[in-house]
């Protein structure tokens, strides 16, 4: 791969954007290295939690607008095709049955936030910030909208879109942007910490834990609770649970 790359560090898939001198723009190649990176890691069995980064000093400035304006006179179906090369990388991100956990430092703006936005989880470094302002240059963050409002809710989330204005890591953890702001200081050892944390847990754990999470989305109360009650049960089949359970009640009769 060119502008991504990818790697194994124990039980964590190390997936980086390597295009520091674009920014790490983004464009079709990228997005289908990104996907190749997904799902090489994905069915990866030895991988526990996946970790989305980038090179350089910004996370991601967004599509590459060279691309863009060299695609200007192509016709719908390839415009639609180089859109959707991007869709199925958020959707993926979210279907992987593995925690996708975005490390942001510098800028994040446009599809770039949207790729800090479909993580399942967004370590921020304190100094970073985000953006969507694609309507400021007559285009529109169409397909981030959805995972947006769902983490920001409609006001806050129309409020980013219609005025493309940059929040910084502060103000996008009191919207519900990313999970936490980490200081300059201990940033790659709180990161590495944290990792290393969501690592321990058994992966058919995470699985579900992660299946459930997104499955109640389309759910009312009632049938949310019943598909909970579903995923205990499987829970407790599972080999890693059987083995916790003797290991803490082992710990409470010492």
């Amino acid at each position: 791969m060119t502008y991504v790359t990818a790697e194994t560090r124990g039980p964590v898939g190390m997936i980086t954007l390597a295009r520091p001198e674009k920014k790490n723009a983004l464009d079709r190649q990228t997005a289908e290295e990104l996907q190749a990176a997904l799902d090489r890691l994905g069915a990866d069995a030895t991988v526990r939690v996946v970790v989305l980064s980038a090179q350089g000093e910004d996370f991601c400035a967004g599509a590459d607008l060279q691309a863009l304006e060299a695609m200007l006179g192509e016709g719908l179906k390839a415009h639609l095709q180089d859109a959707q090369a991007l869709g199925k990388v958020f959707i993926t991100m979210r279907t992987i049955p593995k925690p996708v956990v975005g490390v942001i430092r510098g800028r994040a703006l446009a599809g770039g936030a949207g790729l800090a936005t479909a993580c399942d989880m967004v370590l921020a470094h304190v100094e970073s910030s985000f953006g969507y302002p694609e309507v400021q240059v007559g285009f529109v963050p169409a397909m981030v909208m959805t995972m947006l409002r769902r983490a920001v809710g409609e006001k806050r989330a129309f409020d980013l879109i219609a005025t493309g204005r940059r929040i910084s890591a502060a103000e996008a953890l009191h919207m519900g942007l990313v999970s936490r702001v980490l200081a300059a200081e201990s940033f790659d050892a709180d990161v590495e910490k944290i990792i290393q944390g969501i690592a321990a847990s058994p992966p058919t754990a995470l699985a579900m834990t992660k299946r459930l999470f997104y499955g109640l989305d389309t759910l009312d109360f009632r049938a949310g609770i019943a598909l909970g009650a579903k995923i205990n049960v499987e829970a407790r089949s599972t080999e890693d649970f059987r083995e916790g359970v003797k290991r803490f009640a082992a710990r409470e009769r010492q």
